[in-house]
């Protein structure tokens, strides 16, 4: 059974710094960790953490209603694909809407579109290069 649940903004780190920044010098704390306005969200196996995002309120160019961002998010290759990071959207766009939040958006990597294109999340714009992680794309869904 999968269990989401909101977790510490620490309790992200070691899945961001495994998944996301394996081998890549970058940061894997987010500034914006501890904002009032912040929540992370963990997918649990087995009482086990194994998948994290992060959202943050911020503005996307392009749209005017409320909207967050998505960071950080990362599952376990042991889960991967097997529906942790579809439940934490999930669950994010239910917290969102509480908030009147209307837009969630991100920027994907390109090999993650997909994923993202299941969820009804769309590109918005060109493909755009992140040094040292590859090519991206801005993707946002309404809440």
């Amino acid at each position: 059974m999968i269990n989401i649940k909101e977790i510490k903004a620490e309790d992200t780190y070691e899945i961001r710094l495994s998944v996301l920044r394996k081998e890549i010098d970058l940061p894997y704390k987010f500034k914006e960790d501890f904002d009032e306005s912040t929540f992370h969200l963990g997918a649990y196996h087995n009482n086990e953490l194994v998948g994290v995002a992060s959202f943050i309120k911020n503005k996307m160019e392009g749209f005017e209603e409320d909207q967050y961002q998505l960071r950080g998010m990362a599952t376990v290759l042991k889960v991967r694909g097997k529906g942790y990071g579809k439940k934490i959207i999930n669950e994010s766009k239910n917290i969102l809407g509480q908030k009147n939040t209307h837009i969630l958006w991100c920027n994907a990597r390109k090999e993650a579109v997909s994923f993202y294109e299941e969820l009804t999340f769309n590109i918005v714009g060109a493909v755009f290069n992140v040094d040292k992680v590859g090519e991206h794309f801005k993707m946002f869904t309404k809440i």
